[in-house]
């Protein structure tokens, strides 16, 4: 529910200094999207921390792009949400410019428009907006980097490397999504973040032995219309999984236009809110997330949370997740829809496996969104006491 309020928080007097532990600290969050308009994992992850620092007596808010004409701001389910104009971006897009620049001088005037104690940007043309706020209120910028650099994704936008070299040295401090991540950014850029693993709200996401489907159900809540998430591969496995569990299903995440395939005993469904995504996972025996250049794999923890076991590639950040534990998923290599298809029927024989459930949910506990709020919490704290 959003209740409009007005501007941002106003200029606060007579407080006691940025940082003190007798008043909750104020910290601007930054993304160019947000809900409802995007539900990607920066978008869930700035949600999740928000009401983990909301949760712990902080003030969080929250600043965002959107395609409106004017800034405008309402607190949107106990989250203080201002969302500020975004211009149309196709001439930038024609010339293959970066993208997400045209809310960055409004994000950076709601900056100026309240009192934050830091500024946390989760992409780095919005911290280009803290950066100039910065520069003016010498107060500090985290940077989480919700990625894995690479030299080719680096280079597939005009002045993408730039912005992104110029947030890392505007930067206090600069935080990665998994030891993979960081040591991509280490690679190819020369920075070596701290990580911080995005966490799970353990109480959302909960096993429910009752909700598990009668049919062997696979679920795949990953965006199918972005190419690395390799969602037709899941398919093609899928068929060969049918050979051997014919009544077994495949659930995906229903994409904004017209699915880009269909197939027998394959679901589309609406899986963007949390509380639908949670049941969904509570549903399925197995998750699975085979994409390449994942950062983290939030999705499978959620998974994991639920007492499902879990299925993705082995590379990139995924083993971190599964940590190596076949009792609570498995992994596949390259691209070969057989490979990933033994996976998914092995996954399938631990489900039905009565200790699996706590193994799995034992293995999420590690990521809960407490533990990640309580790390950005000291980092905050550490970077105004300096």
């Amino acid at each position: 529910m959003a209740v409009d309020v007005g501007l941002a928080r106003p200029p606060s007097e007579g407080r006691p200094p940025p940082g003190s532990a007798t008043e909750a600290l104020r910290v601007a969050l930054l993304n160019p999207v947000y809900w409802p308009e995007v539900r990607r994992g920066s978008e869930r992850f700035a949600r999740e921390l928000a009401d983990g620092l909301l949760a712990r007596g902080q003030r969080p808010r929250l600043i965002a792009g959107h395609a409106g004409a004017l800034p405008r701001t309402a607190l949107e389910d106990g989250l203080l949400v201002t969302r500020v104009p975004r211009a149309p971006e196709g001439r930038l897009e024609r010339r293959m410019f970066e993208r997400h620049l045209t809310h960055v001088p409004f994000a950076y005037a709601a900056l100026r428009a309240g009192d934050d104690h830091l500024a946390h940007a989760l992409h780095h043309t919005s911290a280009m907006a803290a950066a100039r706020w910065k520069a003016r209120t010498r107060r500090p910028l985290v940077l989480s980097a919700m990625g894995i650099p690479h030299r080719e994704t680096l280079a597939t936008r005009r002045g993408r490397i730039q912005i992104v070299e110029r947030a890392l040295r505007a930067a206090d401090a600069v935080v990665a999504l998994s030891e993979t991540a960081a040591r991509a950014f280490e690679r190819w850029l020369g920075v070596r973040p701290r990580v911080i693993a995005p966490g799970v709200d353990l109480r959302a996401f909960t096993p429910d032995p009752a909700a598990r489907a009668d049919a062997p159900t696979i679920l795949c809540a990953a965006d199918a219309t972005e190419p690395r998430k390799r969602v037709a591969l899941l398919a093609e496995a899928f068929a060969l999984v049918r050979r051997e569990r014919p009544a077994a299903r495949l659930v995906l995440s229903r994409p904004r236009g017209a699915p880009p395939f269909a197939a027998d005993g394959i679901e589309w469904r609406d899986l963007d809110d949390r509380a639908e995504l949670a049941a969904a996972c509570q549903e399925a025996h197995v998750a699975a997330l085979p994409s390449v250049a994942e950062a983290f794999g939030l999705v499978l923890v959620e998974a994991l949370a639920c007492g499902t076991p879990v299925v993705g590639a082995d590379r990139d950040a995924i083993p971190e997740v599964v940590g190596g534990d076949a009792r609570i998923g498995r992994l596949f290599a390259g691209d070969d829809p057989p490979a990933l298809a033994r996976a998914l029927l092995e996954a399938l024989d631990l489900a039905a496996d009565p200790a699996t459930p706590a193994r799995c949910r034992g293995r999420a506990e590690a990521f809960s969104i407490d533990r990640c709020a309580d790390a950005y919490l000291a980092l905050y704290r550490e970077l105004l006491e300096r």
